[in-house]
């Protein structure tokens, strides 16, 4: 349960409709990347649910294996001053790629592209957090 507090009172919100809420936002974002960059498609059909599920893998995997991965790969993203970072966003959209199979593909082997697309990702998810999600969850508490 997360606490709001509106208005001095406090109210709670449900932790499910909370984690709704940010995965339909970084669907949102996904489907975003997909129409803007040709190298991530994302198949359209059942109006989003590949994205949707996409976004739910992208989901476990940042908060399973990306930490594993980020101090796997910490001594060169020290000495690349952060720049590697962006590669560990990197694998996990080529494991989402693998988990989804033909509904979620990244073409080409352009890996500076991809590395533009990791950090628009990145920078959407930010801004879809301040500016959409925590207002709304705000607001309705």
């Amino acid at each position: 349960m997360q606490v709001v507090i509106v208005d001095g009172k406090e109210r709670k919100i449900n932790g499910f409709f909370d984690w709704i809420i940010h995965m339909v936002g970084y669907t949102l974002v996904l489907v975003l990347a997909d129409v803007l960059f040709s190298i991530i498609n994302i198949n359209n059909e059942l109006f989003g649910l590949w994205a949707f599920l996409a976004a739910v893998i992208i989901y476990v995997l940042n908060k399973t294996v990306k930490p594993i991965l980020v101090f796997l790969t910490l001594p060169i993203t020290v000495l690349t001053m952060g720049l590697f970072y962006p590669f560990v966003n990197i694998i996990i959209l080529y494991m989402t790629d693998f988990f989804l199979g033909n509904n979620f593909t990244i073409v080409g082997g352009n890996i500076f592209y991809l590395f533009v697309v990791a950090i628009f990702i990145s920078i959407m998810n930010i801004l879809m957090r301040e500016l959409v999600i925590r207002p709304i969850l705000e607001r309705g508490a």
